[in-house]
């Protein structure tokens, strides 16, 4: 099975470098009893020189942060009782005064139903002082009642992350570090990647001094990163790496012995927490969207994306796992997600495929 499925992925990436629709990609794929492959096709950049693309080369994921491990550390929380997806997050966070802070829960931020009314977006506030960027996400009304309507964005993950480091007393980068990363052996994984010549660059932004390049893509967890690290974007990761944690998953919370999270934890992930807004969300986890997941996700298969070319996915009814890790947006970001999710999707398909 892994030859095949090495070969079709290995001519897939290969037409999209031809394509140029990224310089270079790395995708990794598991199963539960942790065989895997990893695919590496590529460069770094478009330049003669660039560098190869290896195995162990480390990407901006942008917001898979979101899930991984924002979204992984609250729902610890909550299998332990020292939160609930029923608290008020005005409870943790007195600072949000926006009209609806009452009926705002912790899961409305899970689920991503809230959306503020910003008149123009989060990021276009880049330039701003990140003590007012926070003060515009906790004082700007909301454009629905909270729950009413599936509309995601950048701010129900800011909130969670801090709403976490508020219950542990500690910054999001430490927790993950010691409750997910170190334990599982994801030695190449933070916020703050030490290895600059094993990153791979993002976008040209002659705003911030040219080639991205071991700092955040995203425009609003950059600015943020100076009072914090927001829940949002900003993990730097491996392929190798994503593994294990998706690896861990497939086997419903549990890796060589050690349990990170409880069994119903994660099937909270790939169960519709939305249905009756007719859209399809797990708690903290995208779920069931074939524009990237391919016509082999069924109503179970949950994964989350980044908006520099990056995806997780992970199906447990067939026990298998991928990573697929990309610089869509080098040289400069795209109009849309239209090409890297033609890529996402046929990736998908070959993994995810009932005759793989």
């Amino acid at each position: 099975m892994y030859n095949s499925t090495e070969i079709k992925i290995r001519n897939r990436i290969q037409r999209a470098i031809q394509e140029k629709v990224f310089p270079g990609c790395v995708v990794g794929v598991t199963n539960t009893q942790g065989n895997r492959i990893v695919v590496v096709e590529g460069t770094t950049t478009y330049e003669t020189s660039a560098k190869q693309i290896h195995t162990d080369s480390i990407f901006d994921v942008a917001s898979v942060t979101k899930s991984i491990p924002t979204a992984c550390l609250a729902l610890k929380l909550i299998e332990s009782g020292r939160l609930k997806v029923t608290d008020k997050v005005c409870d943790y966070l007195p600072d949000l005064q926006n009209p609806h802070r009452e009926q705002i829960l912790i899961w409305h931020l899970l689920t991503f139903t809230i959306l503020l009314d910003l008149e123009s977006p989060l990021s276009s506030h880049k330039h701003d002082a990140p003590e007012d960027i926070l003060k515009l996400i906790y004082t700007t009304k909301l454009r629905h009642e909270p729950g009413a309507h599936y509309a995601y964005s950048n701010t129900p993950s800011i909130l969670l992350g801090l709403v976490v480091e508020k219950i542990y007393g500690r910054s999001l980068p430490e927790l993950a570090a010691e409750y997910f990363f170190q334990p599982l052996g994801m030695t190449d994984t933070s916020f703050t990647p030490l290895e600059l010549q094993r990153v791979v660059p993002t976008e040209v932004d002659e705003e911030r001094g040219g080639l991205l390049h071991g700092t955040v893509h995203d425009e609003s967890a950059h600015a943020l990163q100076k009072l914090f690290q927001p829940g949002c974007a900003g993990l730097f990761t491996t392929a190798p790496d994503l593994l294990l944690f998706l690896r861990m998953l497939l086997n419903r919370g549990t890796l060589e012995g050690h349990q990170y999270l409880k069994p119903e934890t994660v099937e909270l992930m790939h169960t519709n927490q939305i249905a009756n807004l007719s859209q399809s969300t797990g708690l903290g986890w995208e779920l069931n969207q074939p524009r990237y997941m391919g016509q082999y996700a069924t109503t179970s298969t949950f994964g989350k994306n980044g908006f520099t070319g990056c995806l997780v996915v992970c199906d447990i009814q067939k026990g298998l796992a991928f990573a697929m890790l990309s610089n869509y947006v080098h040289p400069t970001r795209k109009p849309d997600a239209t090409r890297i999710n033609e890529v996402r999707r046929d990736i998908a398909d070959i993994i995810l495929s009932p005759l793989t």
